[in-house]
């Protein structure tokens, strides 16, 4: 049966079928697979032994695994998902699994190992990393392979007794949508050894058993119990071979451990694994047919590397060798592959060179490809790169310019911005364009959450398509914002007489943006260019800022689609009838305006051109970042960059922004203490505004940066006002006040009038997160934000791998102020920890020299010193004494210790999924250390960064994935487990239910001389708020209201909780939950569910409060 699925979706249609149990924990890009399993196990779809795989999540990717190896030595085929840091947390069971020989299976989407930075995208850096530990490791080059070598690992696992990493590239072939064609059943299950099969379920740990397994050796026989495994490996290619050829005669396919591709005289071939196997067959295809004598050896079968295998398919005539690796083994000769063709070929007359490519997912072209086979025939280059401009070390091959392949597709090209759904209208077209045309769909994303750059890569044709790069030559591009014609090179690869879709509220403005070089290419090319303004339609509807749908009408016309409107009238139904009715019918409605509203645009001469950027900065900002040389690159070679990068994007995104009304203004400072992009602020000063109210020889004003500005309306949806009056309105941006705002956020200081332990008073100091990537109306950044105009320069953060650190340190996007890092996602507390360690000892140290030296100080410097002793720990004391202090010859020692005279407080920062799971062991650590150490939770109930996935702090009935029917346990009561240590502070926080609690929270877990943690309710994008995200603050406020969260306090200063809520309304528990999508969709999937598990929800919340009550009642007695 045909079917359009991405490599992910593909491998987990065939993992499914051979697993009985499946042990999952979500890390991008390999989260999807675990999803489809969890799906498919939801459905109670049979695998192909009649029965429903198990699916659990566990709390770390080390858990999985050793679930995996649990359930494999008492008898389960059991199988995981993973990749990156993920899969390097496996290693201690992959051994073992390995050595006792358990035939289990790991998929991994091929992901960058974070070094100096983190990088979710793709390369063979991780499964290189573990390619001793015993697994065999399988490739597959694109989405059709990742489905048959799936199905290939898990019967030769089977049968050959020994373990199998089956592996693919991260987002290139995870992510890119493309044709299968699913096998039978019957003839999958026909495959499997049933003799093998019983044979691992009768040597598995079990009742009635009298033996055991793990046990410990010593030199006598560890060494020969080794070496005696041997013989399985060598059996394994034979094997694999096998398998291959017997889904061969299913898929009609030609897999081997080895596949060569091209000339069968090849004199010069490349030795790749992976998707750039497809694109070398594009150029070999070119080539060989103008007489170049080449070829391409696709490695499938990486271990056991087979040099019989290997030499069965290499050409006889073969005078030279490019063997490209995916991943950079710093000092070492070469890298892996390369290594292992070496060693293999040792004895042939062959010239063998090595080079790197497509680190992180970087973009390989046909060029780049040419670029190697040309330099094989000239001067073969050891130790080559292509795809980057290395002036260091000059290790770089040269592309060919200009070089093209002629596909015979169409291709699109779609500019969108994250959140308006054009990455999920781009996957319709493929689904519905596939059911009669091969399809290609890849999608790139920049750092942001939402908010950010996407582009839609998507070929259509009436052949198979395997062409693992970006668009080269579309026929259609679209661009969603008008501004990225100000930004960005949108029409470089549009075709001659193709056609250009522009989303604009104002054909005027739009022309303006489009500088003379676009202009250029407008007339030279001929192009087509359309206009429609979707957000107006999308507005009128009640679907604010949701364009997808109207967008995709409009493209599948330009298509040639016939009934569009009645196929999309379909599909918008399936896709959308979980989140409701209304969503369903508004969506509808929009669709029917989007064909007669389209325009042809007239083209005016512009002579503006587009800024040419000049720094490292600039041009990342610019998407040109592939043009970075290397030397340019050498200053941030360890991954530190300057931070508060943001302030200089202005990014200009939003249609609406907040207006400030000052006649209805009270001055109260909400708006600017729930803006999570710090875009909104109050400033005291002279020369403006009304009165200061509390101050009168000041003028208060708000100010705004509308470029910085996402347009979420969460100021304006809290704004007071004045008699039914609202001081803050949104409209559109008319930056008739930047220069002055610009001033005022860069330049200027507020005078200290107020309390700044209130709200008013807080929200005049200035933040030290501004303008970061998070998503409109992010629940998470307003706790963090309010932290640093709270305690500012005395932060330290220490920031958990998640939402949090990709919209607070995505290069080159730096939003803090303040010192800032982030090493993974485990192990943030004991990072953070060892920071604090770290400044302890310095200080510790510095301490001491300073009491030890001070009679030889002179008198003035003598008073500043013993001041300093006396308040060592006040850090606006000790931290006026160091700039007194900073100029003045202390001695050596001393001088050298001058900078950690400032106190200082780290902060581990993070979401739940660190907090409750991967990172719980370490916060328990913390907690327990009696240290000054400061934990911030912000909790969104779910895996916000990953996809959504559940936590241990999801609920009851909770509807995310790895929970599609609904979380059937309870969320973690991680308040209750940190009041376990008599010296820890603990709070619980909502900032919508009530600002001064938080603040108060905050001031008092600083002031506690240990640790503390800090809780904070977030609502987030993936809850699926009813009205947006735009209302996450009122449905914080509810949350309190009904008791879902509650405001709490326990200071071990006085061994004392407070509850801080009032008495819930559990009467309107019901709508809270109906008001978010999470919960509202169980109850369209399945009432009866529903009503149980959501019933067993509401009955937890009222527990949780009676018990935190009944402590209350017992400290008052």
């Amino acid at each position: 049966m045909r079917q359009i699925v991405d490599g992910n979706g593909a491998c987990a249609k065939a993992a499914y079928l051979f697993s009985e149990f499946a042990s999952i924990y979500p890390i991008t890009p390999s989260s999807p697979m675990a999803n489809n399993i969890d799906v498919l196990a939801g459905a109670n779809t049979k695998n192909l032994y009649n029965d429903t795989v198990k699916v659990k999540e566990m709390e770390s990717e080390a858990g999985a695994a050793g679930a995996m190896h649990g359930a494999l030595l008492t008898g389960t085929l059991a199988t995981t998902f993973t990749a990156s840091q993920g899969l390097l947390l496996m290693i201690p069971n992959m051994y073992k699994i390995a050595g006792e020989g358990l035939p289990g299976v790991i998929h991994c989407a091929s992901r960058t190992i974070a070094t100096h930075a983190l990088s979710i995208f793709g390369d063979h850096s991780d499964i290189y990393a573990v390619r001793q530990t015993g697994f065999c490791m399988l490739a597959s080059s694109n989405v059709e392979e990742a489905y048959h070598m799936s199905s290939i690992a898990h019967l030769s696992a089977i049968k050959g007794s020994l373990p199998f990493i089956h592996f693919f590239d991260g987002f290139r072939t995870s992510h890119e949508l493309n044709v299968i064609e699913e096998l039978d059943r019957q003839d999958l299950l026909n495959l499997i050894d049933q003799d093998a099969l019983k044979k691992f379920k009768d040597r598995s740990l079990n009742l009635g058993k009298e033996v055991q397994y793990g046990l410990s050796e010593t030199e006598d026989v560890y060494f020969q119990s080794v070496e005696a495994r041997s013989n399985d490996y060598e059996h394994m290619p034979d094997i694999v071979m096998s398998y291959m050829g017997k889904i061969n005669k299913l898929a009609g396919t030609d897999y081997k451990p080895f596949n060569y591709y091209g000339d069968p005289e090849a004199e010069n071939i490349i030795i790749a694994m992976g998707s750039i196997t497809d694109t070398i067959k594009q150029v070999v295809n070119k080539e060989t047919k103008h007489g170049m004598k080449i070829g391409v050896i696709e490695v499938h079968l990486y271990r056991p590397f087979s040099t019989r295998y290997l030499e069965s398919v290499l050409p006889e005539t073969v005078k030279r060798i490019a063997v490209l690796d995916r991943t950079k083994e710093a000092g070492s000769v070469g890298e892996p592959l390369y290594l292992d063709v070496i060693g293999a070929l040792k004895d042939k007359n062959i010239e063998i060179v090595g080079g790197r490519f497509g680190l992180s997912s970087k973009n390989t072209t046909p060029s780049d490809i040419f670029g190697v086979y040309s330099m094989l025939m000239s001067t073969p280059k050891n130790n080559f790169t292509i795809g980057i401009q290395d002036d260091v070390m000059h290790t770089s091959i040269k592309a060919k310019s200009n070089y093209q392949i002629d596909l015979h597709d169409q291709e699109i090209k779609i500019y969108g911005y994250g959140s308006d759904g054009m990455v999920s209208a781009s996957k319709d077209i493929m689904h519905i364009m596939g059911e009669k045309k091969y399809v290609q769909g890849y999608f790139e994303y920049d750092s942001k959450k939402s908010g950010g750059v996407t582009v839609s890569h998507l070929r259509l044709s009436d052949s198979k398509i395997n062409a693992p790069y970006y668009v080269m030559n579309a026929n259609i591009i679209v661009v969603t914002k008008d501004e990225y014609f100000n930004l960005y090179h949108c029409l470089d690869n549009i075709k001659e007489n193709g056609t250009l879709l522009i989303n604009t509220n104002d054909t005027a403005k739009c022309l303006s943006k489009i500088c003379k070089e676009d202009l250029d290419i407008i007339k030279n090319k001929h192009l087509k260019v359309l206009t429609i303004d979707a957000e107006s339609i999308a507005s009128k509807n009640n679907i604010k800022g949701k364009i997808s749908k109207i967008m995709e009408t409009i493209i599948l016309n330009l298509l040639g689609l016939d009934n569009v409107l009645d196929i999309l009238n379909n599909s918008i139904y399936k896709s959308f009838i979980t989140k409701g009715e209304d969503i369903v019918t508004n969506n509808q409605n929009a669709i029917k305006e989007a064909l007669d509203n389209v325009s042809t645009l007239t083209i005016i001469d512009n002579n503006s051109m587009r800024k040419v950027p000049k720094t490292v900065i600039e041009k990342m900002n610019a998407r040109v970042g592939n043009d970075i040389k290397v030397s340019e690159i050498v200053p941030y070679k360890n991954g530190m960059f300057e931070g508060d990068l943001t302030r200089l994007e202005k990014r200009n995104v939003s249609t609406l922004v907040p207006h400030w009304h000052p006649e209805n203004c009270i001055q109260c400072g909400m708006c600017s203490i729930v803006c999570p992009h710090a875009v909104i602020r109050p400033f005291l000063v002279h020369d403006e505004g009304p009165t200061a109210i509390g101050a009168p020889t000041y003028n208060y004003v708000i100010s705004i940066s509308e470029r910085d500005c996402l347009g979420c309306g969460l100021c304006a949806d809290i704004c007071p006002g004045k008699m039914g009056k609202k001081a803050l309105t949104m409209e559109e941006p008319t930056y008739e006040n930047e220069i002055r705002t610009n001033e005022l956020f860069n330049e200027y200081s507020n005078p200290e009038v107020f309390n700044k332990f209130s709200i008013k008073g807080s929200q005049l100091e200035r933040p030290r997160l501004e303008f970061s990537g998070a998503c409109a109306g992010c629940g998470e950044t307003a706790y963090t934000k309010l932290l640093t105009q709270l305690y500012g320069d005395e932060l330290v953060i220490a920031n958990a791998t998640g939402c949090s650190s990709i919209y607070g340190g995505s290069a080159p996007s730096t939003p803090y102020s303040i010192p800032w890092a982030n090493s993974l996602f485990e192990d943030n507390a004991e990072f953070a920890y060892g920071m604090h360690m770290s400044f302890k000892t310095k200080r510790d140290r510095l301490k001491t020299l300073l009491q030890e030296s001070i009679d030889k100080f002179n008198d003035d410097t003598k008073v500043l010193v013993n001041e300093l002793l006396k308040n060592y720990d006040n850090h606006q004391i000790t931290k006026d004494i160091y700039l007194k202090l900073k100029d003045v010859d202390l001695g050596n020692e001393i001088n050298s210790l001058k900078d950690y005279i400032e106190t200082r407080t780290v902060v581990a920062l993070g979401g739940d999924g660190w907090a409750y799971d991967i990172g719980f062991n370490g916060i328990d650590h913390v907690l327990s250390s009696n240290e000054n150490i400061k934990v911030m939770v912000l909790d969104t109930e779910v895996y916000s960064n990953t996809g959504g996935q559940m936590s241990k702090s999801s609920h009851m009935g909770q509807v995310a994935e790895f929970a599609g029917t609904g979380k059937s346990g309870y969320k973690k009561d991680l308040f209750r487990i940190a009041t376990s240590y008599p010296n820890t502070y603990v709070a619980s926080i909502c900032l919508g239910g009530n600002m001064m609690q938080a603040i108060t929270s905050m001031k008092e877990a600083f002031e506690h001389e240990g640790p503390a943690i800090i809780i904070c309710y977030a609502p987030c994008i993936e809850h699926g708020i009813k009205g947006g995200m735009g209302c996450s603050i009122k449905e914080e406020k509810l949350a309190v209201e009904t008791g879902y969260s509650l405001l709490m306090r326990y200071n071990p200063k006085d061994e004392k909780l407070t509850l801080d809520s009032k008495e819930p309304n559990f009467d309107k528990y019901d709508e809270f939950l109906s008001n978010e999508v999470r919960y509202h969709s169980l109850k369209l999937k399945n009432k009866d569910a529903a009503d149980e598990l959501l019933s067993l929800n509401k009955d937890a919340a009222i527990k949780r409060y009676n018990y935190y009550k009944n402590i209350i009642k017992k400290q008052d007695e």
